[in-house]
This record gives structure tokens, C-alpha cells and sequence, in this order.
């Protein structure tokens, strides 16, 4: 038998998803034969797999050493403070940082890739706020993802009532405000609002504008200032499909500078010899929290902005 206590950072979740957490490795076959035979007990009493867990709960888990040895292994993570010079705003409850172009949200640990999830272990393993070895059952989290070439804002949860948050808010477009500053090609004179359902087409990793068949997808745009062939835009996204704004200014005809899936690839092919520019001028640059309530009601109104860096800013300033 396997006993635990139950973690500011481990409660709010069930015993069903704690014992997945805990337990890693295991076969979905033995997770299941453990929870239908109730060999879980918590405050020394059985339960059903879907009971919520509470802070100062005792879990007492009837398996043999063995099992849980193989199934409940500890990845292999390093302490490191990568992530420290993106930080924007850090309390204990979310991290909010400015990721880097070309770092995906999410790690590929058999190809080598360290993502943003992993990189975010790494630094609350540094910082002592994340233990491996103690906290099995709860990892702290990215609350949503950014493409692996688009720059700018990410948040994560810190613990398991702040990602419900961040969940319900990404939901809920009226609360969490998400917006985007993006050069596109071509001259764009006034603001507005492209209304088109987009489809996934996962065997092209792609997506499609599809009336018929498309899930609901609107994205808001202003005009910041024309350039002589392009036009600097600010995008607000009123919904959270992938490759949303890459796939919606390709569809009014003012593709994203440099996007090499929907773009307009001779006009990349002008400006990265022109300008010597490779990638998407995409950022997400600005969120801002509205209505929050319960554990991030401190952050109602309040709004983080990051500035471009120098090389998007030397773009602006050659053309």
C-alpha cells in the first residue's frame, strides 16, 4: 500500500485523474482494474473514480511496491532558468511569459524538442515551486498553445484551480481578451471583422475555410499603419481555431508576411531578399483579463503588453 497527501497544487482534481497522473506509465488496463475494484481509498473510505480531492486528503493506493515502481518512474527533469528572461509576470498561482519564435508549446522528448511545457517544469524544478519526485500527481500546466513560430504572450497554471480558470476564460472570449500584432501583405485602408468557419484537415496539418462543414471562427482586425506593400495590423480573436489569423487574412487576400503554409510565397520570397526576413510577423502581444473571478479575481482589468523586439522593430523601420 502506497499512502499520499493531497497538495494545494493536487486538489480540485479526481481520484481517476490523480491516479493517471500518479502513476504515468501505467497500461489504461491496469488503471481501470484498480479504479472498478476500488482499491483506492481516500480518508480511508472507497470511493468512485470521479469524487473531487480536497487539500489535506489522505489517499491510500492498494498495490504492490513493484507496480508502482515500474508504472510511477519520475521523468528525467533538469532544474534550469531558461524560461526566466521571457517572464512577464510571476505570482503562485499563474506564469505568464513572452515566448521566443521557433519554440514549440509542446515538447517532441523523442526528437529531442524541448518545448514550452517542459521548459516551464524545468524552471519551477529550479525554483523549488515543482518538485518531480514529491508532486507526481499534479504538473503544472500551459493553459493554451502558440504556433512554433509565433512570438509573444503564454500563460500557465501553477496549479490545478488556476488552470480550471484559464480554461474557463480562454472558453469565454468575453473575459480574456487575446490580441495580435501581425504584417500582412497589401494594403488594407479601414478595420474589420472576417466571419468564416474554418475545418482541420489533420493528414495536411492544415485548415480550411468551409462554409458547410467549418466550425465557427471570427477574427477582429484595426489598422495600424500602411507601409508601401504591406499593412501592420492589431488582430483581436473572437474564437480559437488553429492557425486562425494565418488561415483568415490568406482568405481576404492579405496573407501574413512570411507565412510558409497559407502566405503568398513569391511576395516572402521578395521581402526575405529584400529585408532578410525567414518567418511570420506574428505576435501575440497584448491579453487582457476582464470579468475573473474566484482564484485570479485579483487580476480583473488588469492588462500585460509586451513590446517587439528589435529585429520585428528593424523590419518596420527598413520598409
Amino acid at each position: 500500500m502506497k499512502e499520499f497527501v493531497i497538495n494545494n497544487l493536487e486538489s480540485g482534481q479526481s481520484v481517476e485523474k490523480y491516479f493517471k497522473k500518479l502513476l504515468p506509465n501505467a497500461p489504461l488496463s491496469f488503471i481501470f482494474k484498480v479504479l472498478r475494484k476500488k482499491d483506492i481509498k481516500i480518508n480511508g473510505k472507497k470511493v468512485e473514480k470521479d469524487v473531487i480531492l480536497n487539500a489535506g486528503d489522505l489517499v491510500q493506493i492498494y498495490i504492490d511496491d513493484k507496480a508502482f515502481e515500474d508504472y510511477g518512474k519520475t521523468p528525467n527533469l533538469i532544474k534550469s532558468n531558461t524560461i526566466k528572461p521571457w517572464i512577464i509576470y510571476e505570482d503562485e498561482n499563474i506564469l505568464i511569459i513572452d515566448k521566443p519564435r521557433g519554440i514549440p508549446s509542446q515538447s517532441d522528448l523523442k526528437k529531442g524538442i524541448k518545448g514550452v511545457d517542459r521548459l516551464v517544469l524545468e524552471y519551477l524544478y529550479f525554483t523549488n515551486f515543482y518538485n518531480p519526485d514529491i508532486d507526481k500527481a499534479f504538473t503544472p500546466s500551459i493553459a493554451h498553445r502558440l504556433d512554433q513560430f509565433t512570438s509573444g504572450i503564454m500563460l500557465i497554471g501553477k496549479n490545478i484551480e488556476t488552470l480550471h480558470e484559464l480554461a474557463k476564460l480562454i472558453k469565454d472570449k468575453d473575459n480574456l481578451k487575446k490580441y495580435y500584432l501581425t504584417l500582412v501583405a497589401g494594403h488594407i485602408k479601414s478595420g474589420g471583422t472576417i466571419d468564416a468557419p474554418i475545418v482541420k484537415n489533420s493528414q495536411q496539418n492544415m485548415v480550411f475555410v468551409d462554409k458547410e462543414k467549418g466550425k465557427e471562427a471570427i477574427t477582429k482586425y484595426k489598422v495600424i499603419k500602411e507601409y508601401k506593400d504591406t499593412t501592420l495590423l492589431e488582430v483581436e480573436l473572437l474564437s480559437g481555431r488553429t492557425h486562425q489569423i494565418r488561415v483568415h487574412m490568406s482568405y481576404i487576400s492579405h496573407p501574413v508576411v512570411g507565412d510558409n503554409k497559407y502566405g503568398d510565397f513569391i511576395f516572402n520570397d521578395e521581402f526575405k531578399n529584400k529585408y532578410h526576413f525567414t518567418n511570420q510577423f506574428l505576435i501575440a502581444y497584448k491579453i487582457t483579463f476582464n470579468n475573473t473571478s474566484g482564484i485570479l479575481k485579483y487580476l480583473k482589468n488588469k492588462t500585460f503588453e509586451i513590446s517587439l523586439n528589435e529585429e520585428y522593430k528593424n523590419i518596420l523601420r527598413n520598409i
